[in-house]
């Protein structure tokens, strides 16, 4: 499966970078860290490789948005009430 946005990419390069013994794991950070912890070499390596080339810089976050409209109807909802 490759990479979805440029940031994924870069992430699980320092992530494989750091399988492989080329990095020190105490550098990750973040996203880098859980995907060191989470995947093996051969998964980072194939997000690794994905072409930059036409990925966004982030991935877009759909659930976010969607939750925080749920939560602003509910206040909405909770207000008529009272």
């Amino acid at each position: 499966m490759p990479a979805k946005s440029k940031a994924q990419q870069k992430a699980a390069g320092a992530a494989l970078s750091a399988k492989r013994g080329e990095t020190p794991k105490s550098k990750l950070k973040g996203a880098s860290r859980s995907m060191y912890e989470s995947m093996t070499e051969d998964q980072l390596e194939e997000f690794a490789e994905t072409k930059r080339k036409g990925l966004p810089a982030r991935e877009a976050a759909n659930e976010s948005k969607s939750s925080s409209k749920s939560a602003a109807s509910r206040k909405t909802a909770k207000k008529k009430s009272d």
